[in-house]
């Protein structure tokens, strides 16, 4: 069927991808590539409980395995773009899918915490080279609108199938041996994924006026880092003290340098114009606080059921197949709600039931080891992110000029992912800052022998009520446990009650921040053109015009 704007479509996108010329085979590759990447991202949600037992960490340490993963992929993810688009997508996949199978070794080899944070951060890079790699990849080779939005739809899935498996991957493993041989079978995985990338993919490159931000990558990484660190050290470390206030300082210098470097660059990591659009603007504030609340309530579950509630890895686990799950087996639907609904309404709908399912999480009993009042409320998040993860990356695709699309795209997955890095860090800071409190008080007027009050104290300081909530019976201090675990309790339901607050402000500003915008119509009108910039390495003559 041929529309008024020219643009080709086929009412079987299935079909139409057996048609196109290495479509089929970069599909394949790509959703691998990201399968692989998220599993390497989400493994930890099982194992803290464990890594906590094993290598003796405390509150922020469990954080930092997250988000030493994160804060990698949203470093680089810019510069990783441009690598792309100048020495190709494929061999963009092709590396950092290397880069997983070396980290996961450091991982499964690692003695200390420290050194498991080196291998988060090198998956953390590998990631970072195939999200935007995968996705512009399938950009290139998609031949028309409704094709790039059922490539978006299997690709988002595949996403969320990764973070689904990888937690009970790492349940299974933790019961029948060690955590260890879980990250064994992420190198399996990662070398599986290189195999079928380098046969199937597509190559693909765009690197006409492209080339290295090396003054915005040095301002934009430092200033993330920084900002991340005193984040997650201030809760434990004190909000006051100097190391703190200094990297929150320098951050914060280092990220206004970035905009400035931007505002002037010959070829931005970040090209500002695209916020000129308001759906991308809207849809992009949308993205960053909507998955600060997703990933935040997946952090925040894994520490409730892990090291507060010392659960078995496989129970820790199956909240995660509803919380992840439905992103991968609703990819049929969404794909087909993308053509007959706004995205906007989807992204608010999407929100919505998170917010919902936020609010629900909030009500647990910490007391409670049974996973029955977790189900629904992880069905609802779960449902909502599966609403709002093909959804955003639809608006932004469908919201700037075909020459930016690869820009688009490059930003789109950086803000989603900043998204996810910020997630744990405002969620560890505001749940073990109000425990740190709690705990303080509930000792201060508890009924306990003094030795004990002493003790409990001293192993608070020096680790927090996560700490104190993990003596084992008999132990100086253990007889604090509950006092810590009620503490604990009450504030990971203040993390709950701020995740529900995150989505729900994502959805007041995806509702009525888009009145008006012609975004996401069926006929494809205000999406990209069907043949992306980054096509072969050449400019259709309109973008190429309309390249200031």
């Amino acid at each position: 069927m041929t529309l008024n704007n020219g643009t080709t479509t086929s009412p079987d996108p299935t079909a139409e991808a057996a048609r196109t010329p290495g479509y089929a085979g970069t599909l394949a590759a790509a959703s691998g590539a990201v399968f692989v990447a998220q599993v390497a991202n989400a493994l930890p949600a099982s194992l803290n409980g464990l890594f906590q037992q094993e290598l003796n960490t405390h509150g922020s340490q469990l954080t930092w395995i997250t988000s030493a993963f994160m804060l990698a992929v949203v470093c680089f993810e810019f510069t990783f773009g441009v690598l792309g688009d100048l020495f190709g997508r494929r061999r963009l996949i092709l590396a950092g899918t290397a880069l997983i199978a070396a980290g996961s070794t450091v991982a499964a080899l690692a003695p200390t915490v420290q050194v498991l944070w080196l291998g988060a951060a090198l998956n953390g890079l590998g990631a970072g080279a195939m999200f935007p790699g995968s996705l512009t990849a399938l950009t290139a080779v998609a031949r028309d609108a409704r094709q790039r939005a059922h490539a978006v739809a299997v690709w988002s899935g595949f996403l969320s199938a990764g973070a689904a498996v990888s937690p009970l991957l790492g349940g299974m493993f933790a019961r029948i041996g060690t955590w260890r041989g879980s990250f064994w079978v992420l190198v399996g995985l990662a070398l599986i994924s290189m195999v079928l990338t380098a046969a199937l993919a597509t190559e693909s490159k765009s690197p006409e006026g492209r080339k290295l931000d090396v003054a915005g990558q040095v301002t934009f990484a430092p200033g993330l880092v920084l900002v991340l660190y005193g984040a997650v050290e201030g809760p434990e470390s004190g909000w006051t003290t100097l190391p703190v206030i200094l990297s929150l300082a320098f951050g914060a210098m280092f990220l206004a340098a970035f905009v400035v470097v931007e505002l002037g660059a010959p070829s931005p990591i970040l090209d500002l114009r695209l916020f000129r659009s308001r759906a991308f603007t809207v849809s992009s504030v949308a993205a960053v606080i909507g998955m600060l609340a997703f990933l935040g309530v997946c952090f925040a579950t894994s520490m409730w059921l892990g090291p507060v509630q010392h659960q078995d890895p496989i129970r820790v686990a199956l909240p995660f197949l509803l919380l992840q799950g439905p992103a991968f087996l609703l990819i049929p639907v969404v794909s087909r709600l993308l053509h007959r609904v706004a995205p906007s309404w989807l992204l608010t709908s999407g929100f919505v039931l998170m917010a919902v399912g936020c609010l629900l999480c909030a009500r647990l009993d910490v007391t409670d080891p049974r996973l029955g009042a977790l189900m629904v409320p992880a069905l609802l998040i779960g449902i909502g992110f599966a609403l709002t993860i093909s959804s955003v990356t639809a608006v932004a695709l469908g919201s700037v000029p075909p020459h930016l699309a690869g820009m688009a795209s490059a930003t789109t997955n950086m803000l989603r992912d900043l998204g996810f890095a910020l997630g744990p860090v405002v969620v560890g800071a505001v749940a073990l800052s109000g425990a740190g409190s709690a705990f303080t008080t509930n000792l201060s007027g508890a009924v306990l022998p003094a030795a004990e009050t002493a003790a409990a104290g001293e192993v608070a300081a020096a680790g927090g009520p996560l700490a104190v909530n993990s003596l084992p019976p008999g132990t100086p201090g253990s007889t604090a446990h509950n006092l810590a675990l009620d503490a604990l309790g009450s504030g990971f339901s203040t993390a709950f009650l701020v995740c529900a607050a995150a989505a729900a402000a994502a959805a007041a500003l995806t509702a009525f921040g888009m009145i008006g915008l012609p975004v996401g119509d069926p006929a494809g009108d205000g999406m990209p053109s069907p043949v992306p910039s980054g096509h072969s390495g050449r400019e259709e003559p309109a973008a190429r015009a309309a390249r200031p």
